[in-house]
């Protein structure tokens, strides 16, 4: 994303059936495509996290989880499923903070958000919980390949969850993973229109795909992927190269 874009285009992909265990992801996103008249290529598919992980068959079923004192004890204080909480705890490796109803974590990913993702809602079946992908970068590009082995041309895939955000109420698509697309713009060494160099600007270009997919992505309107056009997808990188080094958080 080197110049300036006048339009970008989002085109949500619809008709998607339920996604289970073992489905075949790019199958069913290149049927959608092909069913509305998109041509994959010279774009960013932006796919929700919860669809890749039921793919991938990172689902609990809290019936077989066995809650930890630790799990009982902040389930009973909120009035919380121990089960539910025992399964965050288990995809944790840090509680951030605690607070009514919610436990702040960071995954084994190091992001840190709210119940370390692990979420109840559109899932596979009553009293499942679907987890994070184990590699989301990896689910990223394994979808980017299966694709373009299916006739797409250059494209980059983001996987995507929605977090909140410190400071401010709402949530917010970031990305969690990402293929054939560099998820930072560095515009370092640059000249803003004033011909000041500018030293620090590094623009969050994979978090600003995620968000806008989100708009079309609500979890309430059955749509898992979003087709962008308008931003050619340049350079390369993962999601996991770009948390922040322990040692140079503020908030830590």
């Amino acid at each position: 994303m080197s110049e300036a874009r006048q339009r970008v285009t989002l085109t949500a992909l619809t008709g998607i059936p339920a996604v289970g265990p073992g489905d075949d992801l790019a199958a069913a996103f290149h049927d959608a495509a092909e069913r509305q008249g998109i041509a994959l290529e010279d774009g960013v598919l932006v796919v929700c996290q919860k669809v890749i992980s039921k793919a991938e068959g990172r689902l609990v079923a809290l019936a077989d989880v066995e809650p930890s004192k630790e799990a009982r004890e902040f389930a009973a204080a909120y009035d919380k499923d121990p089960r539910h909480t025992q399964v965050v705890l288990d995809e944790s490796v840090r509680i951030v903070r605690r607070g009514p109803g919610v436990l702040i974590c960071e995954t084994r990913h190091g992001f840190v958000c709210a119940n370390a993702g692990v979420d109840l809602s559109n899932s596979t079946g009553e009293d499942v919980a679907v987890l994070l992908p184990v590699d989301p970068d990896a689910s990223a590009a394994r979808l980017r390949t299966a694709l373009q082995s299916r006739g797409a041309g250059k494209l980059a895939v983001i996987v995507t969850d929605t977090f909140g955000r410190p400071w401010r109420e709402g949530l917010v698509d970031v990305a969690i993973g990402c293929a054939g697309i560099a998820p930072i713009q560095d515009i370092r060494g640059s000249l803003d229109l004033a011909g000041r160099e500018l030293l620090v600007t590094q623009n969050a270009s994979a978090d600003q795909l995620a968000a806008a997919g989100g708009i079309l992505m609500l979890k309430n309107s059955g749509v898992p992927a979003v087709w962008v056009t308008g931003i050619a997808p340049e350079g390369d990188g993962t999601v996991a190269g770009t948390l922040r080094d322990p040692q140079t958080d503020l908030f830590r």
